[in-house]
């Protein structure tokens, strides 16, 4: 088996990568920047794209399991995954681990799941065995979502959010990745132990840091409006936007134990991330 890794140089594929060098599990490092790469015992390193197909191609000539982490938010995102799917089943990979996104549909409320679920179907398509990790929100993410003022803002309601660590996806994806075989064609919901509402999040923040955190349930009109002061194209406020109405839809909502299942030991709660972190 020859393991493609991509992502490395991000914060999740590098904790995989290093993961499994941790474990002796040797691997091809593919990179758009080998200077980026991290050193590590048991990887090689090679440059590639997810837009470039010959050079795609090429990089991923031998490699028997991909683990294809989701390109950057872009507006061909999709097509650069297409493009990058279609150079591995041309180079022979047999089987793509490919991080997705929870509550992956056609009309999902948030409008990047629905790149992730067009990107698993051309995977299907293709004929690729794989196995699809959907991961919720980042857990890690959420202190960031609060304001200079303490106020998280965003029209979420009374949504419930699973949010996961980063770390616990990536302890995933190695369990994944250390026996392929064993997860053909499946699909995992990665998600932490609890769903909680922002003003639960808002609560454990304040609690954990001691500074007042509070949440603003905006309109949708609101929302919209109060991004206007970081330019960006349409579809990027969608996914903005989208982001806070898909929880208040109640789609990312769901608690699963698969987390505990790949890696058998309970996945990371804010509480607990918050004291681990120092925050």
């Amino acid at each position: 088996m020859v393991l493609g890794i991509t992502g490395s140089t991000g914060a999740l594929g590098r904790l995989v990568a290093r993961a499994l060098s941790e474990q002796g599990i040797e691997q091809r490092l593919l990179v758009r920047d080998p200077a980026r790469a991290p050193e590590l015992a048991g990887a090689s390193t090679t440059r590639t794209s997810y837009a470039d197909p010959e050079l795609a191609r090429a990089s991923l000539e031998g490699v028997t399991t991909l683990f294809m982490v989701s390109g950057a938010e872009a507006a061909d995102r999709l097509q650069q995954h297409r493009t990058f799917l279609d150079a591995a089943a041309d180079a022979g990979v047999e089987h793509v681990v490919y991080t997705s996104f929870l509550g992956a549909a056609e009309d999902c409320t948030f409008t990047l799941g629905r790149d992730h679920w067009a990107t698993e179907e051309h995977v299907r398509a293709l004929g690729l065995g794989h196995t699809f990790l959907r991961d919720a929100f980042y857990l890690d993410f959420l202190p960031d979502l609060v304001g200079e003022d303490g106020v998280i803002r965003g029209p979420a309601g009374d949504g419930r959010v699973a949010a996961v660590t980063r770390a616990d996806i990536a302890r995933s994806a190695v369990a994944v990745l250390a026996d392929p075989a064993a997860h053909q064609d499946r699909t995992y919901d990665l998600t932490g132990p609890e769903a909680l509402s922002f003003d639960e999040v808002a609560a454990l923040l304040t609690a954990h840091t001691g500074r007042t955190v509070t949440y603003h349930d905006e309109s949708v009109e609101e929302a919209y409006a109060s991004r206007l002061r970081w330019p960006a194209p349409q579809w990027q406020y969608d996914a903005w936007v989208s982001t806070y109405t898909a929880i208040a839809a109640g789609e990312l909502a769901t608690v699963s134990d698969h987390v505990e299942r790949l890696t058998g030991r309970e996945p990371t709660g804010l509480a607990s991330y918050l004291t681990e972190e120092g925050r």
